[in-house]
């Protein structure tokens, strides 16, 4: 009898310890930024909330795969792409995606990080082949609004949401950079020129009302001469002025128009 009650005490020793290791091991904190997926022999048992929870760890029974659902970004490494105008130009991406849905997540695909590059890859090269070099320098947001609609519909079964793709660099061929700066500077000196004649012009039309503002004002044109003669002499002691009476040009005016109109 004290034989068998000191057996049972063993064993019940033995099975204490055991599962207090089970209870010790099988102790997991899930971080605020993070989600639990566990499966029960392989298979899919729930997905576990932030906080303290335990699984059975003991004979792999249970399993518990931690999964970061914060927004993560990724770099598209440079891709040579033809636009639809033939012209080929080096272009590098960073896309920015976080998970919604953590078991599917893990369940749907092997790598989503690796899945995610592949087609955002594939997106860019479809997107920027079918659009011209100015739609592609003039329209980056738009283009990569197109791309993350791309790559968004295939995620979204994965459980990944894409919140944005940035194209971060546009790398053009060394001649195509001298033939859009000389064009770029074509266009400078036209608005030049433009900007030039349209001084002129108004500066014409100031002249003309100005002129014919002195001419209608008695004497005027004769005090404005006077201006002018002494803006362009600033030494008086060398100027010579004639000064004829007003009247004098008058009555030469009216003989010019009594001869026009005669003839």
């Amino acid at each position: 009898m004290i034989l068998f009650i000191m057996v049972l005490f063993n064993v019940v020793l033995v099975v204490g310890i055991i599962l207090f290791i089970a209870l010790i091991r099988g102790l997991r904190v899930v971080k605020e930024y993070e989600r639990g997926v566990v499966l029960n022999f392989g298979k899919y048992a729930g997905t576990r909330e932030p906080g303290l929870t335990w699984i059975f760890v003991l004979f792999g029974i249970q399993e518990m795969i931690i999964v970061d659902i914060r927004i993560n970004s990724t770099e598209i490494p440079q891709q040579e792409v033809i636009t639809k105008d033939n012209v080929p130009v080096g272009i590098n991406a960073v896309v920015y995606f976080h998970v919604l849905t953590a078991d599917k997540a893990i369940l749907k695909i092997r790598n989503y990080n690796s899945a995610i590059i592949q087609y955002a890859q594939a997106s860019l090269r479809d997107v920027i082949g079918g659009v011209e070099l100015d739609t592609l320098l003039s329209e980056r947001e738009k283009i990569a609004e197109e791309m993350k609609k791309g790559v968004d519909t295939v995620t979204a079964e994965w459980g990944i949401n894409i919140t944005d793709i940035r194209i971060q660099d546009i790398e053009l061929p060394a001649d195509m950079k001298r033939v859009m700066a000389k064009q770029a500077e074509s266009e400078r000196e036209r608005r030049a020129i433009v900007i030039q004649s349209q001084g002129e012009y108004e500066a014409a039309e100031k002249l003309a009302q100005a002129a014919g503002r002195l001419s209608a004002t008695p004497g005027g044109l004769a005090l404005r001469t006077l201006e002018t003669i002494e803006k362009i002499n600033p030494d008086p002691s060398k100027t010579v002025i004639f000064a004829l009476p007003i009247e004098f040009m008058q009555g030469i005016q009216s003989l010019t128009d009594y001869f026009k109109d005669k003839k």
